[in-house]
């Protein structure tokens, strides 16, 4: 019988969440349960040191778990280097702590404040204070993919036509249209979060679970048995079919 493979779409920063569908999980599929987690654990929602500690806790405790690199752990991970770095992918105009992206939020959950008129040396010395290195660390040993079996998971996505090693983490960590738009088949069916849809859908090639946790929308689990997947739900399991032209 096929072990099982649970994945949790984009966090986001919210605990609570997090942790009913960790008891969901807990209860389709044991303590041991295999999770994969899509990235993006911080930004936007209340607690993302929380869920950083949730999810490095269980790691260090053994759990059978893979944490995936998202993009806004790498903004993150860039504004707590000696010298806080921007995304090169963001748009012009944009960065980590812009209204848009959520990195206020995430150094709130630090205890940091963002006051009118704090320089950006000020705020990333009080940064540096108030995160631990324990944190940075996990943000910065995140793999960027995790291939099992026939299932591919990836934060969000890949270029299509690419070899899987000779793909660059900016695609799977920022990729969007050109993989989104393509309905080619891939070597395996790809599990993503990464670009926000009302409820997870099953496209035939790619399967995205990303369903807004961010912006306050509900957090997507689901579980996979081979291909077939089902999305857990406090009743159980729904399954989650391919849709129909």
């Amino acid at each position: 019988m096929t072990q099982p493979i649970y994945a949790i779409g984009d966090i986001h920063g919210q605990l609570g969440m997090l942790e009913q569908a960790l008891a969901r999980i807990e209860a389709d599929g044991g303590p041991e349960a295999r999770v994969v987690f899509l990235g993006d654990y911080v930004d936007r929602g209340p607690d993302s040191r929380g869920v950083i500690e949730l999810l490095s806790k269980g790691l260090d405790e053994g759990r059978n778990w893979t944490c995936l690199l998202g993009n806004h752990d790498r903004m993150f991970s860039m504004f707590m280097e000696d010298y806080p770095r921007n995304d090169a992918r963001l748009l012009v105009g944009y960065h980590w702590l812009h209204d848009r992206i959520g990195g206020v939020e995430t150094l709130q959950s630090y205890g940091v404040e963002v006051p009118e008129g704090i320089r950006i040396y000020e705020l990333h010395a009080k940064a540096r204070q108030a995160v631990p290195e324990e944190h940075c660390a996990f943000l910065n040993a995140l793999p960027d993919y995790h291939q099992a079996g026939e299932l591919l998971f990836v934060h969000a996505g890949i270029r299509p036509g690419v070899t899987l090693q000779d793909q660059s983490q900016d695609d799977k960590i920022w990729i969007r249209q050109e993989f989104l738009k393509d309905q080619t088949e891939h070597p395996w069916l790809v599990v993503h979060g990464h670009t926000q849809i009302p409820a997870p859908q099953h496209y035939g090639n790619r399967i995205n679970l990303d369903s807004g946790a961010g912006f306050g929308r509900s957090l997507t689990t689901a579980v996979f048995e081979g291909k077939q997947c089902w999305v857990l739900a406090d009743t159980g399991r729904v399954p989650l079919l391919p849709e129909t032209a």
